[in-house]
Parts: structure tokens; C-alpha cells; sequence
């Protein structure tokens, strides 16, 4: 369950950033109003998720996957450019977090 609510504080960060840039130095008003909400709706969410995962997983899934979605939105719908060392560094973020969770599992074990 803990997992269901980090991909909803995703989500929601994911969409708080968008708005950040549609907002244009909040000079539009929708995404400007949207920043907020979405924002601390994925807080919210993550405090939530927070009380069964690990902190350092946690944080590092949110973060890093929130990270390349924008990014690859970015790429996709803001037309930013994109290149080889972009991508291998969004797959090295990736690959990170899955260190860290596997890192997580291991300990469990031992």
C-alpha cells in the first residue's frame, strides 16, 4: 500500500512541476493556482508512504522518478533538447534508486 501512495506523491509532484513551468513566472493564473495543491497533495502523500518505507528509498524513489518523468515530458511536450549524455544520466539516477532499494532488500535478509 505504501508503494500506491508513493506513486500518487509522484504523480502529484510530477504535475506540480509541470505547472511551474506553464505558469510562466506565475503570470497564468490555472497552473499558478494548480502549484499549491499538487504540491502539498504529494507531500501529504508522501508523509504517508513514509510511515512504512525506509527514508532513504523513499526520498530517492520520489525524487529520481520525479526527476526523469519531467525530464522526459520536457523532452516530449516542451520541446527541450535532448541528447546522449542526458539520457544516460537519467538511467544512472534510475539505476541508483534501484541500488538503494536492492541495498534495502539485502539488509533485510541479513
Amino acid at each position: 500500500m505504501a508503494w500506491l501512495f508513493m506513486s500518487g506523491a509522484i504523480f502529484l509532484e510530477v504535475w506540480g512541476t509541470v505547472c511551474l513551468k506553464l505558469a510562466e513566472g506565475f503570470t497564468r493564473l490555472v497552473p499558478s493556482l494548480a502549484i499549491i495543491p499538487l504540491y502539498g497533495g504529494s507531500l501529504a502523500l508522501l508523509a504517508i508512504a513514509l510511515k512504512t518505507l525506509p527514508i532513504s528509498t523513499a526520498y530517492a524513489v520520489w525524487s529520481a522518478l520525479g526527476t526523469a518523468l519531467v525530464a522526459v515530458i520536457g523532452f516530449l511536450y516542451f520541446r527541450e533538447p535532448v541528447n546522449a549524455v542526458k539520457v544516460v544520466s537519467l538511467v544512472l539516477v534510475i539505476v541508483g534508486v534501484v541500488g538503494l532499494h536492492l541495498g534495502d532488500k539485502l539488509a533485510e535478509t541479513l
